[in-house]
C-alpha cells in the first residue's frame, strides 16, 4: 500500500520524502543481468507516494523499469495524475518508454527528481527538471484530443 506523504506546500519535505522513497526501492531492484539497479517513487496529486524498481527477466524485453513500476503501481490503486517523480540510480535517468508514460500521467510541470545515487560512498547528486521537458515532440493524449 502506499504510504501517506506531507502536504504539497512543504515542498522540501516532499522531495526529501520522495527521493528517500526512491533510494529505498532501489535496494528491491531484481536486475541479475544488467546489475544496474533502480529505484523510482512517484508522489500522486492524492499525496500518496507509490515506489518501483526495475525487474529483469532473461528474456531481456520483458523487463519493466522502475518508474513505470511505481507509475504503474500508483495507477493501479486508482490515482490517475502524478505530481513528482524521483528516480534514484547510478547515472538516474528515465529511458524514452518511460518518459512517454510520465507524458500520460503527469502535468508538463510536475517536478522529476534525478539522484544520481552512490549507495557504496553514500554520495548523490540530486538534478531537477519538469516533465514538460523530458520527451520533445512527444505524443500528449491531451494535444490529440484523446
Amino acid at each position: 500500500m502506499a504510504k501517506k506523504t506531507a502536504k504539497k506546500s512543504n515542498t522540501h519535505a516532499w522531495r526529501a520524502e520522495l527521493i528517500e522513497a526512491a533510494k529505498n526501492a532501489q535496494k528491491n531492484a531484481y536486475c541479475p543481468y544488467s546489475r544496474y539497479p533502480v529505484g523510482a517513487a512517484v508522489l500522486a496529486e492524492s499525496g500518496r507516494i507509490y515506489t518501483g524498481c526495475n525487474v529483469e527477466n532473461a528474456s531481456f524485453g520483458l523487463a519493466i523499469c522502475a518508474e513505470r513500476v511505481a507509475i504503474f503501481k500508483a495507477v493501479s490503486h486508482g490515482e490517475k495524475k502524478i505530481r513528482a517523480l524521483s528516480v534514484a540510480a547510478k547515472s538516474a535517468k528515465p529511458c524514452g518508454a518511460c518518459r512517454q508514460v510520465i507524458i500520460e500521467f503527469a502535468p508538463k510541470d510536475a517536478e522529476i527528481i534525478y539522484v544520481d545515487w552512490f549507495p557504496m560512498a553514500k554520495k548523490q547528486k540530486v538534478t531537477f527538471t519538469k516533465a514538460g521537458k523530458l520527451l520533445p515532440q512527444a505524443f500528449d493524449p491531451s494535444e490529440a484530443g484523446l
